[in-house]
């Protein structure tokens, strides 16, 4: 009997190959200066759009390459093996995007998607706010109907790669008696008056991609540039972070697998006693835990990425859920250890930024948190298993 192997096709792995030489060549000899310079990676962006990586998902009947779920991975990947900031450029592309692929108009689909797709625009997500981070339903951000017309006030907080995106999606309170049902999805453009940003965010880590509040001061946008019905914002916003939950861990594994091959390059060359450290079973030990810890978190990100992509084309997935916050968590508790583990193995060397599995170690540390904090995320599991 004959059946698919239980494997990425070969266009995926040359795909891989494709990202990994541009990577190589232009991405990670500039990470960190990037990483230094706190600056957005204007110069990879223009490789990645040259390149046709910087937002593969979106579907071809809007310009886009029409690149699968578990492409889309292998992207953000191998981007975030040579520098997790700037594989938060196609991650992003995707989040601010997918409310509108699930949820938006036809006409709003050919009004915003085509431009991101030809690299002429970048889209973000504003879904926190100071105030309402894990209780992302507790918003206070309002959209007031007026005419043929919504007026936004509001701040949203932790906003990747605000000032640089043209286009966000926004979720704002259209019926406050309502609850969640009383949220509505919105697109905003950072050309809209009453638009600014916060001060860049002095961060730990992913620093050459900016993090910074958006202020909405009477924001007035066209009603039609509602996402989908009133009341359905936040439906389509936990809808969006079921597909794009699983970006993140894509960046964790990124992340963990650039420490992990510097950390066997070093160990093969290093010297102490008379021979290679790679010699010395105690340390042979920690490489093997750190490749088994990542494959596994691979292989589950693999698998949820494909229940993605049924799901993308209106296949029902009852288990989507449960698979995307699984392997987001796996992967970026994954990340952390294996970083870690990294930065020990080089010694002293390891702590220093003449090396680049410190800046691994502290760009690994967001995936805990961003899209849902790990704690949340194993809330969402239980509930999932308990239903």
């Amino acid at each position: 009997m004959s059946f698919p192997l239980y494997a990425p096709a070969e266009e995926h792995e040359m795909l891989r190959e494709a990202v990994r030489a541009l990577a190589d060549e232009k991405i990670a000899p500039r990470a960190a200066e990037a990483d230094e310079a706190e600056e957005f990676p204007w110069e990879v962006y223009k490789d990645l759009v040259a390149a046709d990586f910087h937002a593969v998902h979106v579907p071809e009947e809007y310009g886009g390459s029409g690149a699968d779920a578990l492409a889309t991975v292998i992207v953000i990947e191998e981007v975030a093996r040579a520098c997790a900031s700037s594989s938060l450029i196609p991650a992003v592309n995707k989040l601010g995007t997918v409310p509108l692929l699930l949820s938006a108009s036809e006409e709003l689909k050919q009004r915003y998607l085509p431009p991101v797709a030809r690299g002429d625009a970048m889209f973000s997500y504003a879904l926190s706010e100071p105030e309402a981070g894990s209780d992302a339903a507790s918003m206070k951000t309002r959209a007031v109907r007026d005419g043929d017309h919504y007026v936004l006030n509001g701040t949203k907080m932790w906003i990747t790669n605000a000032g640089v995106s043209e286009y966000y999606t926004v979720m704002a309170v259209t019926d406050p008696d309502a609850g969640a049902k009383g949220i509505s999805a919105f697109v905003v453009e950072k050309n809209d008056e009453g638009v600014s940003f916060g001060p860049k965010e002095k961060k730990l880590g992913i620093k050459a991609s900016p993090t910074r509040q958006v202020r909405l001061d009477n924001v007035r946008i066209p009603a039609d540039r509602m996402i989908g019905a009133p009341g359905t914002g936040f439906r389509t916003a936990l809808a969006t972070l079921d597909h794009t939950r699983i970006t993140i861990a894509a960046q964790a594994l990124g992340i963990a697998q650039g420490a992990l091959d510097h950390a066997i390059r070093y160990v093969k060359e290093r010297k102490q006693f008379g021979r290679p450290i790679a010699d010395f079973q105690g340390l042979q030990f920690m490489l093997a835990d750190m490749a088994m810890k990542l494959e596994a978190a691979r292989q589950l990100t693999y698998a949820a990425a494909a229940k993605s992509e049924l799901a993308m084309h209106g296949t029902p997935v009852k288990d989507l859920t449960f698979f995307s916050s699984a392997a987001k968590t796996a992967a970026s508790d994954a990340a952390m250890e294996i970083t870690t583990d990294a930065v020990q193995l080089f010694g002293g060397y390891g702590y220093t930024r003449d090396f680049p599995v410190e800046r691994m170690m502290r760009d690994a540390k967001i995936t805990q948190i961003y899209e849902g904090t790990n704690q949340i995320q194993r809330m969402v599991m239980a509930r999932q298993l308990l239903k």
